[in-house]
């Protein structure tokens, strides 16, 4: 037995363990095959701790062990069973391959910090949902005047260097932990003018999405402007993408210009690391009092989520619809929402609260409530203002809309939660959602999100354009929250309002309607009277409109809450052709969701993938022995999984069945190096 684990050859890589029953002295015996660095005393160790935990009595070693070395980390592990251990004693190859297998992540230097409640909740929401780019958004800008390529990547990398931020990656457990290395790389990545179209590129880069345990939370891809030779070139462009599990979009746009900064230095950015940076944050989030926010939080009263208003379902996938209003608009409505002591985001939160009213065909007085982020900044927490960390937190906002009532009513409601709301930025709806008892704090809603941006003290647009340079502001190209709809406005670089919708096709259809009744009252409400135009006055303006359809029903898919409701063996990708086989992934507490995932990307052979979830000893056999009838079979797994994948390959060998054989890997695996040991051990298995 044989198998291709080239990657596995570094001296630092994590052990892979390849056990097969096939071929070997009997069923209790299997030939062990060990891809990575082996450390023979750890070896010895767990050897020693399955002959304390298997002698019993005698407490006399079961088994001999002969090792064999092939070349710099490959080995072969044979067992040979001593005389009095009979033939009943079977060897826990799984126990063994899962000891060899966990070794814990260790890098020199590396500081590792417990996430925040609100980092945690992404990741989990991020999990649940692999392959659907949850929680990645896309910023874009326009470059006019020169470009250097190479002062432009090395400016990054100044940055990625003095933000500790942009060197954090989650690391898999079953409690996930973020590590801050000494040093990474960004993906800068430099394309011609005629290598792709922009929306190809947006679009392939939304579906790539960003995985927040892989180096790097920010991707910066640049599309070069016009051909060479033109005598005005078309402006460059770039994209921005980042995970809001350690960024928010005031994050990406301080860090743009601290990119600009190193830019004008030629590359370097002066100073040093920043601090305090996220890890301060995360200790100042220990040391906050809970008690005060429980209370407050306890006390409200939390209706359910009212559903965004949406036309017929579309189909598939995430949609993504915009308006604007022009600059005499956008100036019109703050003049009028300063009058009445308002700012713009609370007037686009009480047309909201209408069209959620609107929607649900309510007569008389009714509370909505949808969610809408803060910014996490007013806190006391010295160079908040300016710290690049996941900050922007979505909680719930509830409003009592009332037709009798007058729109002043209203946007004074909004300002007095805002107010009380504000104390408490850095509580998330996961904490929310457990002191107030109720079964969502919005997640089945809809989110609003009023982007502000830092200043630029120091000009740095103006020092840019000394050069020739002309920058544009970054525009989010649209974000997947774990909300069917989530609403984004920020102003343009001419001042207009900017209201970016992105919605879950198989829950809302086309936001498009939904839109043009924002912007509509928009438009409309500066021509009131807000201290005496009532509620229903302002509604009876949408009469003309056509009522959007109710929502239709929740149809992605999450993870399963009862397995006893789920079929074991769950397919993740389909055979290329009948009777190639199965490879078979179990899954394991500590293993996330989008592990699996990349796993099954990087796979190119024809077999079949599934998830074996953790189910009854019976049902998981009979799952197993049903892909068996399509073909050669492989288990594979992460460490925690060598047990249950042994106990499988044991069980279809006794029922006489061709044995699988088990692959298992560190935690600390690239999922790519992972898939391309799963494909050379199945091809040896045809």
């Amino acid at each position: 037995m044989s198998t291709d684990h080239a990657p596995h050859s570094r001296p630092d890589a994590p052990m892979t363990v390849v056990v097969d029953l096939a071929g070997a002295p009997g069923p209790a015996l299997p030939v062990l095959e060990l891809r990575g660095p082996l450390d023979t005393h750890r070896l010895e160790a767990a050897l020693d701790r399955i002959d304390r935990e298997s002698a019993r009595p005698a407490r006399r070693p079961l088994w001999r062990h002969r090792l064999e070395e092939h070349g710099p980390g490959h080995h072969t592990l044979r067992l040979t069973a001593r005389a009095s251990a009979g033939s009943s004693v079977d060897f826990p190859a799984g126990l063994l391959a899962d000891l060899l297998t966990d070794t814990p992540r260790h890098e020199e230097g590396a500081r590792r910090i417990v996430p925040t409640s609100l980092q945690r909740e992404l990741i989990a929401d991020s999990d649940a949902h692999p392959g659907t780019g949850r929680h990645s958004e896309q910023f874009a800008f326009a470059w006019n005047g020169p470009l250097d390529p190479d002062r432009f990547t090395t400016a990054w990398q100044s940055v990625f260097d003095r933000e500790s931020v942009l060197r954090a990656t989650f690391e898999d457990g079953p409690e996930p932990q973020l590590v801050l290395h000494e040093r990474i790389t960004p993906e800068v990545v430099h394309l011609p003018h005629a290598a792709t179209d922009w929306y190809a590129l947006v679009e392939a880069d939304r579906r790539r999405g960003l995985d927040p345990r892989g180096p790097g939370p920010l991707r910066i891809t640049v599309l070069a402007g016009g051909p060479p030779g033109q005598d005005t070139p078309a402006p460059a462009r770039v994209l921005l993408t980042f995970h809001h599990a350690l960024l928010d979009g005031w994050s990406v746009r301080s860090l743009l210009q601290e990119f600009y900064r190193a830019y004008l230095a030629d590359g370097a950015l002066p100073g040093g690391e920043r601090r305090p940076d996220i890890g301060d944050y995360a200790h100042w989030l220990t040391a906050q009092d809970t008690a005060p926010a429980r209370d407050f939080w306890s006390r409200n009263d939390l209706a359910p989520a009212t559903e965004p208003p949406a036309a017929a379902l579309t189909g598939a996938g995430v949609g993504h619809a915009r308006t604007r209003l022009d600059t005499e608009e956008t100036e019109r409505l703050r003049t009028w929402a300063a009058a009445l002591g308002s700012p713009e985001s609370s007037v686009l939160h009480a047309v909201w609260a209408l069209l959620l009213y609107r929607a649900r065909g309510t007569v008389g007085p009714a509370r909505v409530r949808f969610s809408s982020t803060v910014s996490g900044r007013g806190i006391h927490f010295d160079g908040v203002e300016r710290l690049p960390a996941p900050l922007r937190n979505p909680l719930p906002v509830t409003v009592d809309v009332d037709p009798c009532a007058t729109v002043l009513a209203v946007l004074a409601g909004l300002r007095d939660e805002a107010v009380d709301r504000g104390a408490y930025e850095w509580v998330t709806a996961g904490q929310i959602r457990s002191w107030s008892g109720a079964r969502d704090t919005g997640a089945s809603g809809s989110l609003l999100v009023f982007e502000h941006r830092p200043c630029d003290p120091d000009g740095l647009t103006e020092l840019l354009a000394a050069q020739g340079i002309l920058v544009g502001s970054p525009e989010t190209l649209g974000v997947r929250t774990a909300f069917p709809l989530t609403l984004v406005a920020h102003h343009g670089d001419d001042g207009g309002l900017v209201v970016t919708a992105s919605y879950d096709r198989t829950r809302l259809g086309d936001a498009d309607q939904v839109l043009a009744d924002t912007a509509f009252l928009l438009r409309q409400l500066p021509g009131r009277e807000g201290e005496r135009t009532t509620v229903g006055e302002v509604l009876a303006l949408l009469d003309d409109l056509p009522r959007p359809l109710a929502p239709g029903p929740d149809r992605t898919a999450g993870p399963p809450s009862d397995d006893a409701e789920v079929p074991p063996l769950v397919v993740l990708r389909p055979a290329t052709h009948p009777g190639a086989g199965t490879v078979c992934l179990i899954q394991t507490p500590s293993t996330p969701h989008s592990v699996h995932t990349r796993v099954v990307r990087a796979y190119r052979g024809p077999e079949m993938i599934a998830l074996l979830r953790p189910a009854a000893g019976s049902r998981r056999h009979e799952a197993v022995l049903r892909a068996l009838r399509e073909g050669p079979l492989v288990l594979g797994g992460f460490s925690g999984g060598g047990v249950a994948a042994y106990e499988i390959a044991r069980s279809v060998a006794a029922s006489g069945g061709r044995a699988p054989v088990v692959v298992l890997t560190g935690a600390a695996t690239r999922p790519a190096d992972f898939a391309r040991t799963l494909e050379a051990t199945a091809r040896r298995s045809r």
